[in-house]
């Protein structure tokens, strides 16, 4: 065989297996957009909630459908009107406007039906995986410019890590395992608005909602809400805002609302059980004792974390990472926290748990539940759970625009909340749906999925699905890595 005949038949070789796989990848396409949901049933399933779109007979489902698919095409930073009529060919402006600032469709019925399916896709799931599900209660910063949209001011905002021009929203997510979406939210109103009536007409809040209200107690109205709404789940999470908060945890006690709260290193208890009684008077002299006191001191938390023993930690595998087993240091013990209104003082089980980095990372936590019902990984495993909300607020916002609004009003800000919740719901869902097809598909490769079948031609298609499993293929290959490495070291 010449060269040139050599170079020619390569070339013929090379020709058919680039064919070959271009064939196999618009196959793998072509089968998994029969299969899919994502093309057609995502319009299915924002019909699911038509009767919510209807306002004075008028029904808003179009305009519903096209400003999802306009938050699941823009980027970060630009899913607002403007560009999501740019984005999407059948959208107008002013219907957006009018959809979203002024129509009456219900969003808050909205909320409670995506709440009520959230709890039912997970309670399937939770089938599978044999976990129990949580709901995580947490803050979200959104960063605004100027003083008239609704509830902005000058406030601590994580999402910049400082005090800043913001509007914050308590929200709650139902989480088992990694799926994990928002079901409920609630404005926080600071004082500078529910103190100034003008201001309030102006943003056209509702009369009932001008109360000023804790971030805790925003959340324990959503937790009432949602037990009402028939949502299930097996405890109550949330960081050390609300864990600190005695007057919600009392009510989640008196809810019989099992919960695993984190608290702050400074917090106190007593590590034994206190008796109080009225102090007798000493002398004569001075005002006669009236006010109870405790028998025992309290310790802060960071105090008693230097007392325990090496052996009192228990080592446990928590759950499964990209980066190997989430393995932490463990202990419990039963104390005691006091208001220091109430006669006795209320029996909790403390958690401390401790990543296994040279400089650990240290996590305080309070429960009502009995220490000896829970094991520590168990425990441990609660307390993990709360990284899955974080992720929701960084899909949301990252994938979603869930902070890229535009608007000013109450009604405006709930709307696009809602729609950016029902969007979450169906990503979700679609994660989970196709976890055997494919188990590395993220909250944006389900994203870019729905994007490929909605707006792709096959040929982009089979290019976007080529890139994509070659990425999850690097990512599997960094997994397998990451857990010999664990291995080797004899940790997992």
């Amino acid at each position: 065989m010449s060269n040139l005949e050599a170079v020619i038949f390569l070339f013929i070789t090379v020709f058919i297996w680039i064919n070959f796989q271009m064939k196999s990848v618009k196959k793998t396409y072509q089968n998994f957009k029969n299969r899919s949901l994502s093309a057609s049933y995502i319009s299915i399933f924002v019909d699911l909630f038509k009767k919510r779109f209807i306002s004075h007979r008028f029904d808003n489902t179009n305009t519903a459908k096209n400003y999802i698919f306009g938050l699941l095409k823009c980027e970060k930073g630009k899913a607002n009107m403007e560009r999501i009529e740019e984005e999407i060919n059948t959208s107008e402006y002013q219907v957006y406007q009018q959809f979203i600032s002024n129509s009456n469709w219900d969003s808050e019925g909205l909320q409670s039906d995506i709440a009520l399916q959230s709890s039912q896709k997970l309670e399937t799931y939770k089938q599978k995986s044999k976990l129990p599900t949580g709901y995580i209660i947490d803050e979200s910063g959104h960063l605004k410019k100027g003083k008239f949209s609704v509830g902005v001011t000058r406030q601590y905002a994580g999402v910049s890590g400082k005090v800043d021009n913001s509007q914050v929203g308590v929200y709650s997510s139902l989480v088992n395992e990694k799926y994990a979406t928002i079901i409920n939210e609630r404005l926080f109103l600071p004082k500078s608005w529910t103190e100034d009536p003008n201001r309030c007409e102006k943003a056209k809040i509702p009369k009932s909602a001008i109360v000023y209200k804790t971030k805790p107690e925003l959340a324990y109205d959503m937790i009432v809400q949602d037990i009402e709404r028939g949502v299930k789940f097996d405890w109550i999470g949330g960081d050390g805002l609300y864990g600190h908060n005695t007057e919600l945890c009392n009510k989640l006690d008196d809810l019989k609302q099992f919960y695993v709260l984190d608290v702050h290193k400074d917090e106190t208890v007593y590590t034994e059980k206190p008796v109080f009684s009225v102090p007798q008077r000493k002398s004569k002299r001075g005002r006669k004792p009236k006010n109870i006191k405790a028998d025992k001191s309290t310790i802060r938390l960071d105090k008693l974390l230097i007392t325990i023993k090496p052996e009192q930690w228990k080592l446990e595998k928590i759950r499964d990472t990209t980066k190997g087993k989430l393995i932490l240091q463990v202990y419990t013990t039963t104390v005691w926290t006091w208001n220091k209104i109430e006669k006795e003082a209320r029996q909790k089980t403390l958690i401390i748990t401790k990543t296994t980095d040279k400089k650990p990372k240290v996590k305080y936590s309070l429960s009502n539940g009995l220490e000896e019902k829970y094991s520590h990984q168990e425990y441990a495993y609660f307390v993990s759970q709360r990284y899955w909300v974080e992720r929701t607020f960084d899909n949301a916002k990252n994938e979603l625009g869930m902070s890229d609004y535009q608007v000013r009003k109450w009604k405006s800000w709930h709307h696009h909340h809602s729609l950016v919740m029902l969007a979450s719901l169906f990503l979700m869902s679609e994660q989970i749906d196709k976890h055997s097809e494919i188990p590395l598909l993220s909250f944006r490769d389900a994203r870019i999925l729905v994007l490929v079948n909605l707006f792709a031609s096959e040929d982009e298609a089979a290019i976007i699905l080529k890139q994509m499993k070659k990425r999850h293929r690097k990512r599997k290959q960094a997994i397998d890595f990451s857990y010999k490495k664990q291995r080797d070291k004899g940790k997992c």
